[in-house]
């Protein structure tokens, strides 16, 4: 989802600014609201895990150009269900940053634009996990239907996200329009592997319940709201 420099540029970057901008206050009212459950030490190597996993996701795992964009797999979802809302915010941002910063300086002029992409659907899916998951079910007892929803509206927003800065950048024209549905059918792969992904993280975590891990994670993924 790393959307190529360029796409965005001059006056129109404004509302990229804007838009990170308001990610970063949505994500301190995240924040703030779990260090009501989780101390500071808690929330701190919760956010370093999303950050570190965030860059082995972006700069180590196969990832191609496709369109308008760069097709990777991002975990978001898996990031959210193991760290909660904040730290992996806070996570994805850094670590795109840290990987524009030292291995890809190229994507830089493009981070406000890449974060606001990463962090709404981040937003969406925390919401929807909210209102729909049931309060007595701990994240590790999930069921695939669960996780295939979450993810694939986690996908769904990036891949919006993504056609929304082609045409607000470079207009509506056949070019972009081909370069965007090229890159949304790409990312129908990371739809499909991802909540299998998910899965497999989440047995694992359930593994190792009651093996004094707990601290590592978000308290709702072992225990009931």
């Amino acid at each position: 989802m790393h959307i190529e420099p360029g796409v965005v540029d001059g006056a129109k970057m404004a509302f990229a600014y804007a838009t990170a901008a308001g990610a970063a206050g949505y994500t301190a009212k995240l924040a703030l609201a779990d260090l009501k459950t989780h101390n500071i030490v808690s929330f701190a190597a919760r956010t370093v895990i999303a950050m570190i996993g965030t860059f082995i996701f972006f700069e180590l795992l196969p990832h191609v150009a496709v369109g308008i964009s760069e097709v990777h797999f991002i975990l978001g979802t898996t990031l959210f269900l193991m760290m909660g809302a904040a730290p992996a915010a806070l996570g994805l941002a850094l670590g795109l940053l840290v990987q524009g910063a030292f291995f890809a300086p190229s994507d830089l002029p493009m981070y406000f634009v890449n974060v606001t992409t990463l962090l709404v659907p981040l937003f969406a899916i925390s919401a929807v996990a909210q209102r729909f998951i049931a309060h007595d079910k701990a994240y590790v007892d999930l069921a695939y239907a669960d996780v295939f929803k979450l993810s694939a509206m986690y996908q769904g927003g990036v891949v919006a996200w993504v056609a929304f800065w082609a045409f607000y950048g470079q207009g509506v024209g056949a070019d972009t329009a081909v370069s965007v549905l090229t890159f949304g059918a790409a990312y129908m792969l990371v739809v499909l592997i991802e909540p299998i992904a998910d899965l497999a993280v989440l047995a694992g975590a359930k593994a190792l319940r009651g093996r004094g891990v707990a601290s590592l994670f978000t308290d709702r993924l072992y225990n009931a709201a």
